[in-house]
């Protein structure tokens, strides 16, 4: 399990997510109309030179998220460095109290998920971000209060993803009703699921270990142009 979470976004990115895999045996990155993340299979001076190769002059950037430290060749220049926790399911924990209906998201709700990610800024969203996995929400009178649902996917281990609520429905516990929702769903496709949060966010990391998370390891986190 260590092994797979060192590169976290290579080991998806050369096994069950191979499909929106762009790059080659050095360095891979998702398609980027799907996600930003990237990753280098190791910190060796040609990986680190394939992975810049991968990434346009100009607006294009990659995601960075792994345990090991980012190391960066001189082409590239990282412009957001931060530190987050790994943090995986041990136990089920308790479903939040809410008569709130989840619903599973579809095609048709692609522009409002973008919208509320947009507002929200749970992570990178794009509109093919679901194409990854799949994704619920709870609608209140025909708008989508909030959603959750799942982007790596390694061996063994499914990442619950893209929690958001919008603010005219926060404290009504739609965040944590969805996350036991999504990570019940992997546990009955026989994974484990995990979920990433900055080091920081004290409140998130709090919810998620109410709802069983605890944090596995540290990771590091960088946003990634060219110079």
């Amino acid at each position: 399990m260590t092994q797979i979470f060192n590169r976290s976004v290579w080991s998806a990115l050369t096994t069950r997510q191979s499909a929106f895999s762009r790059g080659g045996d050095l360095a891979k990155r998702f398609d980027p109309a799907v996600s930003p993340f990237a990753a280098s299979k190791d910190n060796s001076h040609q990986a680190l030179e394939a992975l810049a190769d991968l990434i346009a002059p100009g607006e294009d950037h990659v995601y960075l998220l792994q345990a090991e430290d980012i190391a960066l060749p001189d082409a590239l220049d990282a412009e957001v460095a931060a530190r987050g926790v790994l943090m995986t399911e041990r136990r089920s924990g308790p479903d939040a109290e809410t008569q709130d209906r989840i619903v599973p998201l579809t095609a048709n709700d692609i522009p409002e998920m973008v919208a509320l990610a947009d507002l929200t800024k749970p992570g990178p969203f794009t509109a093919r971000t679901p194409e990854l996995g799949r994704f619920w929400g709870v609608k209140h009178e025909g708008r989508l209060a909030a959603m959750a649902g799942t982007r790596l996917n390694v061996s063994g281990f499914t990442e619950v993803s893209g929690i958001c609520t919008h603010p005219d429905f926060r404290g009504r516990g739609l965040a944590s009703k969805l996350s036991r929702h999504v990570a019940a769903e992997i546990r009955a496709r026989g994974d484990t699921p995990f979920l990433h949060a900055y080091a920081d966010n004290h409140g998130a990391i709090t919810l998620y270990r109410k709802l069983g998370f605890e944090i596995l390891r540290e990771v590091n986190v960088a946003v990634v142009r060219r110079r």
